[in-house]
């Protein structure tokens, strides 16, 4: 009874999917505007009708604001927390999490099936793995020390 439900639930997921998509390419079709914005976008490679829609509707500025400027609103630059000597973590945050999540999604399937963009994933998570590797081996050292603790 429960694989029934279920498959029925998916089914009519599927179908709205299906309905949105349909209704999404109507209205945009319908304004020349966004028709135009909506084939500049498609005509990148790996830019598809998911990640067009969203930057149509949820990223008007796209195309009127410089690519930092657009990062920054999407969530996507990098910020530092220093303070003074304190050298803290770079980290993304905030901005439109809608955008940035789609966004993710499309480079990530961008970086399993475009050569180019699969090596700089490479490159960048080798690069990764080594400051990882390096911040383990500093904190186990720091950790077997019993130096560390006779003086307490």
């Amino acid at each position: 009874m429960l694989r029934r439900l279920s498959k029925r639930r998916q089914t009519r997921l599927e179908a709205d999917i299906r309905l949105l998509d349909k209704r999404l390419a109507e209205m945009v079709a319908a304004n020349v505007a966004l028709a135009q914005r909506y084939e500049l976008l498609t005509s990148m490679p790996g830019v598809g009708p998911v990640l067009a829609f969203t930057l149509i509707a949820l990223l008007p500025e796209l195309g009127k604001m410089t690519r930092k400027q657009i990062a920054a609103l999407v969530g996507l630059a990098p910020y530092d927390f220093d303070s003074g000597k304190l050298k803290g973590h770079r980290s993304i945050y905030g901005g439109r999490m809608p955008v940035r999540n789609v966004l993710y999604m499309a480079a990530l399937s961008a970086s399993r099936y475009s050569p180019a963009l699969k090596a700089f994933h490479n490159r960048l998570a080798d690069a990764d793995k080594k400051i990882q590797g390096h911040h383990r081996r500093r904190h186990a050292k720091n950790d077997h020390n019993p130096q560390r603790y006779a003086s307490r």
